[in-house]
C-alpha cells in the first residue's frame, strides 16, 4: 500500500509513511471486508459512512505538517482509522463522532489496535471541543463548510483542514489563522460524505 500508492503520489513524509505502514487498516473495516482493506479505495463503514482510501488519509495527515508534540482535534472519527494514524504523528488527538454507533466501535478499533493518546466524544462536531481548546491542528473528515467555532477553538498558527464544497464535489482546504488574518491553500479535489449537525444516538 505505501510503496505502490502513497509514495508514487507525492506522499514523502517519512513520519507519515510509518504511520500508515504500522496502522492496521483492517482491524478498522469490516471482516467481511478486510481482504479489500489496503486497496486504493474508500470502503462502508456503516450507517452511510465510509473509511476513507489510504492516499487521503496519508494526504490529510501530511498536510497537518505535524511533528509530534501537537494535540489534533478531529471532527468525524468514523472507524477510528485516520485517528490511528494521527495518534502516531502527534502528542494527543481529541475526535469527535455525531453518530453513536461508529463512536462506539471507533472506541474498540482503537483499543484493539492499541492506541492509547486518543480521547473519543460522542458529540456535535460543529461544536468543536471547548474543554481541551485551543488546539494545534484541526482536521475534519466530512465534507461541507467551516465552522466558525472551529477557528475560535485553534492556535494562533495552527492549521484548520477540511475538505469544503458540497454533494460530493469538495477541495481540500488548508485554512491557517495567523492573529486577526486567515489564509487559506487549496489543494486536491475529493469526495467526502456530508458534514451533518446534531448527534445521532441510534
Amino acid at each position: 500500500m505505501v510503496a505502490e500508492q502513497l509514495v508514487p503520489r507525492d506522499i514523502d513524509d517519512s513520519r507519515v509513511l510509518e504511520a500508515m505502514s504500522i496502522v492496521p487498516r483492517h482491524l478498522f473495516v469490516d471482516a467481511a471486508l478486510a481482504s479489500h482493506a489496503y486497496q486504493d479505495s474508500s470502503l462502508p463503514i456503516g450507517e452511510g459512512q465510509t473509511i476513507s482510501q489510504p492516499y487521503m488519509v496519508a494526504r490529510m495527515s501530511q498536510l497537518l505538517e505535524l511533528k509530534g508534540d501537537e494535540r489534533v482535534l478531529e471532527i468525524g472519527t468514523g472507524c477510528g482509522y485516520q485517528t490511528a494514524v494521527l495518534s502516531r504523528l502527534c502528542r494527543r488527538v481529541y475526535s469527535i463522532e455525531r453518530i453513536e454507533s461508529l463512536h462506539e466501535r471507533a472506541r474498540q478499533n482503537l483499543r484493539k489496535a492499541k492506541h492509547a493518546n486518543v480521547m473519543l466524544k460522542c458529540g456535535d462536531g460543529m461544536l468543536g471541543w471547548e474543554e481541551y481548546a485551543p488546539f494545534d491542528a484541526i482536521i475534519v473528515t466530512a465534507g461541507g463548510f467551516a465552522s466558525d467555532i472551529w477557528l475560535e477553538q485553534l492556535k494562533d498558527g495552527g492549521f484548520l483542514l477540511f475538505p469544503q464544497g458540497e454533494e460530493g464535489n469538495h477541495r481540500l482546504i488548508r485554512r491557517r489563522k495567523q492573529g486577526e488574518q486567515v489564509m487559506d491553500e487549496f489543494f486536491d479535489a475529493c469526495s467526502f460524505v456530508p458534514l451533518l449537525e446534531g448527534v445521532n444516538h441510534r
